[in-house]
Parts: C-alpha cells; structure tokens; sequence
C-alpha cells in the first residue's frame, strides 16, 4: 500500500504542477484553490461513508414527534452537512457553459451554510484565476482528484495533502518554507518525543504539520498496544491568515480535534500557555529582528529564565531565537516534553542568551541535543539544531548530545530527508539512553523480519546493513557513547557542559570520526554525488566554449578570405 500510495501522490501531483505551468500562476497563488479541491473531495467521502445511515434515521423519524431535519442528522453522524450543490460528483458532471469557478465558491458556501465553523476558512473566492481557459484547467483537477481512492483509511487524504504542502513549499522557495516543515524531521522529532495523549501546542503552527504527525504516532501505537480512541488536542497559533486555513483543512483531513489561532506569538498568547500543555513542537522562525522589548518583557512565560536583551542605555532583544525557547520551556506541565527546530547558533550564543541557556541547564529541563544534516531544508542550506525539553528528566545533571549531520538521504543536489529507518536509528538512541533495551530488540526483530520478507537481494542487503549499523554501535543492546555520533556530557568535570561554557553545541561533546579520507561513508557519497553533478556542469559549459570558439574561428577564416 506503501508503494501504491506513494505512486498515486506523484501522479497527482504531476498533473497538478503540469496545469499550474498552464495557467501561468505563481505556485503561492496556485496551491491555495488545489489544497481547497483536495478538502472538497474529502468532505464528500466522508460524507459519502455517512449518507446511508443519515438517510436511514431521517426517515425513521420523517413526521413523527422527534422528527429531525437531515442536516441535524448529519451534523452528529459526520460532524457536518453537504448539501446537493457541495456534492464532488455535483461538480465533476457540470455542463461547459456554466462557470466552474462560481459552482465551487457555492459548493463551499454551501458547508459553511451548516458548518460555522468553516467560514472564512474555504478558499471559495480563489477559483477565477484558474478558470480564464473557460473551465479547462478546473474540469481537469476536478477530474485528477477524482482519482483519490475513497475506499482507503482516511489518512490518505490527509497523505495527499500533507505531499501537496511540501511540494508547493519546494516551488515556492522562502514562503513556502514559512509554512512547511519537512516531514522526515517532524517524524524524527516525534518519535523521540512519543507523544500519546493530551494537549498540544505549536505556537508557530504553519499548516499544521506538526500536529499531524503527532497525532500519527499517538494513534498507531494506540493501535499497536490496544488502547483507546486517540485523545489528543492541538493548539496552534499561526501569524498568516493564509495559512492559518490550510491549517485548519489541514485538522480536519487528518482527523485532528484542535484550534488554530491567528496571531503574533510574540505579543499574543491566545491559549494562556504558561505550564499548560503536555507537548510543544514548533519549527518557529529564526533570527527574527526588531521585536519589542517592552512587550515581552514582563511576559511569565519569557521572563521566568530571563529575558534576552542587549545591554546599555536602550536595550532591546537581539533576535527572536531565546523568546521561543523560553516559550516552550515555560509551555510544559509538570511532565511535559516538547521539541524545538532553532539555529545552531542558538547554543553557543553569549550574554543574556548565555545566562538564559544557563539557567535551562541548572534547571535539568534540557533533554538532549541533536545537530541536524545540512539542506534538510528547502529555504534554509545551513545545518539547524534540534532541541529537547523534558519536565520529568530522571537524570539532571546530564544531557544526550546526538551529531546526526552525517545521517542523512541525498534526494536531490540540494535536498536531503531521513529515511524511515534513519528515524527509526536516531531515536532508538534515545530509548537505550532512557534504558529500554527491549525497543531496541524490537527494531532489530523488525529489520529482520523485512530482511526475511524482501523479494531482492538489494533490499535484503539493506535491512541487514540497518542491523549491522545498530549492532556496531550498540552490541549489549545498551546506551554507549559513540565517538561521532552520541555521548552523554554530564554538567560537571573535566570537558563537562560547565567546562564548555554551557555550550549544547552537540560537535563540541560527541568528537569526530577520523577515517583514511578524512570523510564517513555518508560524507563521501554526498561529495561524490555534488562532484558528479560539478562534471556534468562543466561538459555543458566546454560545449558551449567549443561551440564559441567554432564560430570565432569561423568568422575570422571569413574576414580573411
């Protein structure tokens, strides 16, 4: 299913992206209409599973005293109403002559006719960009989210727009990013987290992936161990009223009970957020400038580890990085945990910033420290750090530091992802540090199984190398420092964090590999790959001088004739 889902979100996307070349339309002003269409045809498959029962109970009740309207039914049996000119099928089968463009605006009226709660967040007044070739480009997305299949688990529809939002963060380059984290880095950051049940905030939700990726987790594993329907809340707060709706589709195609707020995180705090929440995950901006002292310096939840701000006579804060950390710090309840994305300089800057790491150190809060690749992100080439917060931490005087630079999938000359086994690998980690020994085993027993399982000898090879790569690091099934990749610095002695002037740069704990090239094995592919990419490159440009001086030549054999 894997495979099929994977095959059928390309073709989408394909056809997609080939019409936006059509239409002649920015990718910003292009993914907002596409994004609505993908929710239009969840909606009516949603509602589709729903319709026999609804129909079933109004006419049970049809003219007796407890007669219902159909829509009331609907509302309890599917959480909202479609009526008639709503219907996907409705507006597959329109004629050419009526406008296209008008019958979606009045299908998305139509749920928010029932459904509030939807008001201003349907993106009904987008569609006449994209109907200027009288219908075609419409007629044609209408038809190629048809293909979604509507007899699968709902999450796919979730999948499909989840792959949208990434493939439209990549066209659109810096705003897009602003929007979008990659996934392989919100799943690394949950399954360390594992997050099960409560409530969850995101103060720089974006689209909401975070959120979605939470509740993934929190729901397969209620799956796997038995347990009950998931319980989780999301709250997110989102500066951009734009993507404040994709947010919102983005809840409710996931199956996500939660809020989305708009509003500036700096001066606002719409969740009263200060030791209220079970989990916190953000990817917020970095190095924002020009925030107002004045207004967050008397805030709880910026001020409990210290303010960070620039001294003399007009001091004001010097970037945005130590506000957010404190944000989530502050965020926690007495067992929270939460992860950060924040700037590698963030754990080494100095001043009030260093006091303030300082005072999160003592503190025992900080959990562990992970060092990102580079180009994990599309509007961001330098390596970013991961940070994680723990209310409960067992051990404080101490923190894990991981350097997973090296750990990474090439997809592109300039894009990297982690794998779902480099995941699974990194945050297996932090369970042998946490002593749970038997999650590692588990893991091996899985790779074996999919070894066992492959039809090829390239994916047999591979599991095997997934295991071989744990074992070597970790033979007892324990935690052991791995000189390159992880070690455990306690807060005191010799090359402790306090020696390291509580730094949680996690390259100045964990040591480097020396190998006969000076690279790993990871580091040598990536060189190979831009190296090959680097010839490539200078073919085409001896062409072109070959191709130059042909003409130079030429010209000079005439002026001399």
């Amino acid at each position: 299913m894997n495979q099929e889902l994977n095959d059928l979100k390309k073709n989408l996307w394909e056809i997609a992206d080939e019409l936006r070349a059509n239409s002649g339309l920015k990718a910003s002003a292009y993914s907002i209409p596409v994004l609505g269409l993908i929710f239009l045809k969840f909606a009516d498959a949603k509602y589709t599973r729903h319709e026999d029962e609804i129909k079933e109970e109004y006419e049970v009740l049809k003219g007796g005293r407890r007669e219902k309207k159909i829509e009331e039914i609907a509302i309890e049996k599917c959480g909202f109403y479609l009526p008639n000119q709503s219907r996907y099928s409705y507006l597959l089968n329109l004629s050419e002559e009526v406008s296209i463009a008008n019958k979606i605006k009045e299908a998305m009226e139509g749920i928010e006719e029932y459904s509030p709660e939807f008001v201003d967040v349907l993106p009904k007044d987008s569609y006449h960009n994209l109907s200027v070739d009288n219908n075609k480009i419409l007629n044609r997305l209408l038809r190629n989210f048809n293909n979604i299949p509507t007899d699968s688990q709902n999450d796919i529809f979730g999948e499909v727009y989840e792959y949208f939002l990434g493939k439209f963060a990549l066209a659109e380059g810096q705003g897009g990013g602003e929007f979008y984290t990659p996934r392989s880095v919100v799943r690394y950051m949950v399954e360390v987290l594992q997050p099960m049940e409560g409530k969850v905030l995101d103060p720089a939700c974006g689209s909401g992936g975070m959120f979605v990726q939470t509740a993934h987790y929190a729901q397969e594993h209620k799956v796997k161990n038995g347990g009950s329907p998931l319980n989780l809340r999301a709250y997110g707060v989102e500066r951009t009223g734009e993507t404040v709706k994709l947010a919102k589709m983005n809840l409710f195609l996931n199956n996500i009970r939660g809020e989305v707020t708009e509003a500036n995180s700096y001066y606002s705090d719409p969740y009263d957020s200060f030791g209220n929440f079970d989990y916190v995950l953000a990817n917020p901006p970095f190095n924002v400038d020009n925030v107002e002292l004045d207004l967050v310096k008397d805030q709880k939840r910026f001020n409990t580890y210290g303010v960070p701000q620039t001294k003399g006579k007009k001091p004001k804060v010097p970037n945005g990085n130590y506000l957010w950390i404190n944000q989530f710090a502050t965020a926690l309840n007495k067992t929270g945990r939460a992860s950060l994305v924040m700037a590698n300089s963030a754990s080494d800057a100095g001043h009030s910033e260093k006091e303030i790491r300082k005072s999160l150190i003592e503190d025992g809060i900080v959990s562990q420290m992970v060092t990102l690749p580079s180009n994990m992100f599309s509007t961001v080439t330098l390596p970013a750090t991961l940070w994680f917060f723990d209310k409960q931490k067992k051990k404080k005087d101490e923190i894990l530091f991981v350097d997973a630079r090296n750990i990474f999938t090439q997809i592109d000359r300039s894009l990297r992802e982690f794998s779902d086994e480099q995941i699974k690998n990194l945050a297996i980690i932090n369970r042998l540090y946490e002593e749970d020994s038997e999650s590692f085993y588990s893991l091996i027993n899985e790779y074996e199984n999919c070894r066992d399982r492959a039809d090829s000898e390239e994916d047999k090879k591979y599991f095997q190398k997934q295991i071989d790569w744990l074992l070597e690091r970790f033979p007892d099934g324990k935690y052991q420092d791995v000189i390159g990749l992880c070690k455990v610095a306690m807060l005191n002695g010799e090359d402790g964090i306090i020696d390291q002037d509580y730094s949680l740069n996690p390259g100045r704990y964990v040591g480097v590999v020396i190998e006969d090239d000076g690279l790993t094995a990871e580091q040598f592919k990536g060189k190979l790959f831009d190296l090959n990419e680097e010839f490539k490159q200078l073919n085409e440009e001896a062409k072109d001088l070959e191709e130059q001086i042909e003409k130079n030549l030429d010209s000079l054999v005439i002026e001399y004739d």
